[in-house]
């Protein structure tokens, strides 16, 4: 499949997000005339080089000085030495390696942004959000902490092991993981089924360079089989490159609407993008469900189709990145990615959140402070800049400052947690109750990888749950049936999607947990009762 020019292109190169959805214009040369200033600073390298009273290396200062030049910019402005440039622009190509997790150092710690779908850690219970403390007993908190340190410690050749210790908000001491180091699977739909005879459902987890592809062939399968209504799942989706965004919202919108476009000081910097009227799913009533995590390029796409009030937006908040990186080669082969302009989503808000300029730790901390503060639980406690109002191409109020809003809040569903789930799901328990249950009933599969056939073949909804508290028992975890009974639901469908995951496939896995998923239930009613925009426009008129 290849992908149609949409009305105006960006940029000649492919717009990338980087960890935590950075986004990158390309790579440029940096040659230009000295200013005064630039004389002055090599004037003082070279006085240190030749009359400081110790034998220094101003490589090395240099390098130590760059990255505190850049934080008194933004957050995402970054000075990468060479040692580690092909390591980090192997995370952009969507080579993960190792235990698979995209991750950012943050005030000194290693934050675990996105972990890759079906992939290592996914398969031992990382989590987004995550802080890597150790690995293998290196220590990667701290001032010293360096991307290439945690490189070298969590890669590393397939099949190998790597101890973490991870801090994790749900658990007052540090977690410990064994995970084997495996291949990290590349695709970025993880999941297509139908949710009812006239709904399908995409889950898309990154935007990598086959992303609009893989997702293109997902809504050909799903309208094969009959769905007139689509459910698009970027919930923790830290975003990628931004075309595929833009290719994606184009097979929704008529032509001639906005999708995005960017602002900076240079005109090179100065784009948009529009639709070009070759979508195929223009008439097709579409939700998009997101979250704190959604970030990037899922907030373009959100935001596209947001603000052409092309569908709703259901879920939680998103993260708020909305600066343009451009990724800048220097003489001795580092690199430089700086901030160089913003983008908007049509109405004209840019969605990105505020932050002060200089490293105060709060632009760090936000998703931690919206959780304290009871946002993912309360529409209400949403802080909202009523000084930054916008509305869509139908007159619809939005706000800008902060991520996108959706246009259905749902908090996050905590139904059935209880002391003994959390602790149970700290220590990895359901994984590996449920891979050892998936290898017992593997051959009782016969080849016939289903859903229907996974849950004929293995124990009962009571003997399952009882052989399960066993099995905890066993590594640790003593049996409280009052929580147990609590928790009944949640463990069994936990276990079940976990099962699924290792004898189906990964979409099972997925289609498993969805049967839970409040988010997507309510997204479901709302396709039902007509309300999503396309539904109440009615189609495009040729």
């Amino acid at each position: 499949m290849s992908k149609r020019n949409l009305g105006l292109v960006l940029v000649p190169l492919a717009l990338s997000a980087g960890i935590i959805g950075g986004i990158f214009i390309g790579r440029h040369s940096a040659k230009r005339p000295t200013s005064p200033e630039e004389d002055k600073i090599r004037t003082i390298l070279e006085l240190i080089d030749s009359q400081y009273v110790d034998k220094i290396n101003t490589d090395s200062l240099l390098d130590a000085t760059i990255p505190d030049i850049l934080a008194a910019l933004d957050p995402h402005s970054v000075y990468i030495p060479k040692s580690e440039l092909q390591a980090t622009n192997d995370d952009l190509e969507s080579s993960f390696g190792g235990i698979g997790v995209m991750f950012q150092i943050l005030n000194d710690t290693v934050n675990v942004i996105e972990v890759v779908a079906g992939g290592p850690s996914e398969q031992v219970g990382l989590q987004a959000g995550d802080l890597i403390l150790e690995a293998n007993g290196k220590k990667l908190s701290g001032a010293k902490a360096t991307t290439e340190d945690v490189f070298k410690t969590l890669r590393g050749p397939e099949g190998t092991k790597v101890k973490v210790s991870v801090k994790r908000k749900s658990s007052r001491k540090p977690l410990a993981y064994e995970i084997t180091r495996g291949e990290i699977p590349s695709n970025s739909v993880d999941a297509t089924y139908m949710l009812d005879e006239n709904t399908g459902y995409v889950r898309v987890s990154k935007f990598a360079r086959n992303t609009y592809n893989e997702f293109y062939q997902a809504l050909g399968d799903l309208k094969s089989k009959g769905a007139s209504k689509y459910v698009v799942d970027l919930r923790s989706n830290s975003g990628g490159f931004m075309d595929q965004a833009i290719y994606m919202a184009n097979e929704f919108l008529p032509a001639g609407r906005m999708i995005v476009y960017t602002q900076g000081r240079t005109p090179e910097n100065e784009t948009v993008a529009l639709s070009d009227g070759g979508g195929q799913y223009q008439d097709a009533e579409l939700v998009v469900l997101t979250n704190e995590y959604s970030a990037s390029a899922s907030e373009i796409f959100a935001g596209a189709i947001q603000d052409n009030d092309r569908g709703l937006v259901i879920g939680r908040r998103t993260f708020g990145k909305g600066l343009v990186q451009n990724q800048i080669m220097l003489p001795d082969s580092s690199a430089l990615r700086l901030t160089v302009a913003r983008y908007y989503v049509p109405s004209g808000r840019s969605i990105q959140k505020e932050y002060t300029r200089g490293k105060d730790g709060k632009y760090e901390m936000d998703i931690l402070d919206r959780y304290n503060h009871g946002e993912f639980y309360s529409q209400d406690s949403i802080k909202l800049d009523k000084s930054k109002k916008f509305t869509t191409l139908g007159g619809r109020v939005v706000y800008g400052g902060g991520g996108i809003m959706p246009d259905i809040f749902v908090p996050e569903d905590t139904t059935g947690y209880t002391n003994y789930f959390v602790e149970a799901s700290n220590l990895g328990l359901i994984q590996k109750f449920a891979r050892e249950m998936a290898e017992s009933y593997r051959p009782m599969m016969k080849g016939d990888k289903t859903i229907a056939t996974m849950e004929r073949v293995i124990p009962r909804d009571n003997s399952l749950l009882t052989a399960f508290v066993d099995f905890a028992a066993r590594s640790g975890l003593p049996a409280r049936w009052y929580y147990i009974n609590k928790s009944r639901a949640l463990l069994l469908n936990q276990i079940k999607a976990f099962i699924a995951r290792d004898l189906v496939g990964y979409s099972a896995f997925i289609e498993i947990l969805n049967r839970q998923d409040p988010t997507l239930h309510r997204a479901l009613s709302e396709l039902e009762a007509g309300h999503s925009p396309k539904a109440i426009q009615g189609p495009n008129k040729k």
